[in-house]
């Protein structure tokens, strides 16, 4: 117990040590009855359910889950349990409500300052790669998807240098490309949310340039969106969102001096277009991002 992070006080490890501490704190003993419940095979379903649900009610919730013996492996079971359910893709509403349950609380040990750095120790983000894979466009594959970017969503969130050294040790840069290519306009958001962060990090944009392969894959990507975007008869808060995380995409690409002077060639005419600016709707830091975007490149293209 000496590891224990000083917020874990002594009432939160009394489940563990068969201690009994008073408490009149009632949602952090009802948080330690369900994560005791998650052991029971026959207690785990609903379990899931009420603390996914209930998760922003427990205070260090995180801390809990992540130093409860067998708890982390038991998240990890239910997210191996549902491979063999992506291909072929057979998996049901019910499974991927289950499983997206379990994503949920990693998202929450993702997130928390203390479990952040052991839950990439873990490597833990690689058991979800599977999911972000699969290609079915079916609505429980798709909020599987969803789910699983939320937790890599939560890891980049946090300007962590450490984080994106990790990500990029990975395959997750091509497997938020697959979906910002297939994906729904959620699961778009978030997977280029993730490579925008990925991009503002000096570490990431060096990377995401380092090859002309590399550059040109995600400039045809986020060209591709824009135009997808730009033909949406009726536009959402969601799609402009989306346009928001292009843009600044790009405009960082600009930082790089040759991905700067290729943009110069490769840059989607639309966003040229004066009238391209009402998509933004009034959005003024997009607004303010796109006209640097276009600055950026038309000194590019005067020094060429």
């Amino acid at each position: 117990m000496a590891n224990l992070p000083p917020s874990f006080s002594s009432k939160s490890a009394a489940s563990f040590t068969g201690t009994t501490y008073p408490t009149n704190d009632r949602n952090l003993s009802a948080a330690q009855q369900l994560i005791n419940d998650l052991i029971n095979p026959e207690l785990r379903e609903q379990a899931l359910s009420d603390l996914s649900k209930k998760r922003d009610l427990f205070n260090d919730l995180a801390p809990l889950l992540w130093h409860s013996p067998c708890t982390i492996p038991v998240l990890l079971q239910e997210v191996i349990a549902v491979y063999p359910a992506l291909s072929p893709p057979t998996m049901t509403a019910v499974q991927s409500n289950r499983v997206c349950n379990a994503l949920a609380l990693l998202q929450c040990v993702a997130s928390h300052t203390e479990t952040r750095a052991l839950f990439i120790k873990a490597q833990i983000p690689l058991y979800l790669y599977a999911f972000l894979n699969t290609s079915s466009s079916s609505k429980p594959f798709e909020y599987l998807r969803l789910t699983s970017l939320g937790v890599i969503g939560a890891l980049v969130k946090v300007d962590d240098p450490d984080v994106i050294r990790f990500l990029l040790q990975t395959e997750i840069v091509p497997l938020c490309l697959r979906t910002m290519e297939n994906g729904n306009e959620l699961s778009k958001t978030v997977a280029t949310f993730i490579v925008q962060k990925v991009l503002l990090d000096d570490i990431g944009l060096e990377y995401m340039c380092a090859t002309a392969e590399r550059f040109f894959a995600l400039s045809r990507v986020l060209g591709n969106m824009i135009a997808t975007l730009v033909e949406t008869p009726s536009p959402t808060s969601t799609t402009s969102r989306l346009l928001k995380h292009i843009i600044r995409c790009f405009l960082r690409l600009t930082d790089n001096h040759r991905a700067c002077d290729a943009l110069v060639n490769c840059l989607p005419e639309l966003l040229k277009d004066p009238n391209f600016s009402r998509c933004l709707y009034d959005d003024q830091h997009a607004k303010l991002w796109l006209q640097q975007l276009i600055h950026n490149v038309n000194v590019a293209a005067r020094s060429s």
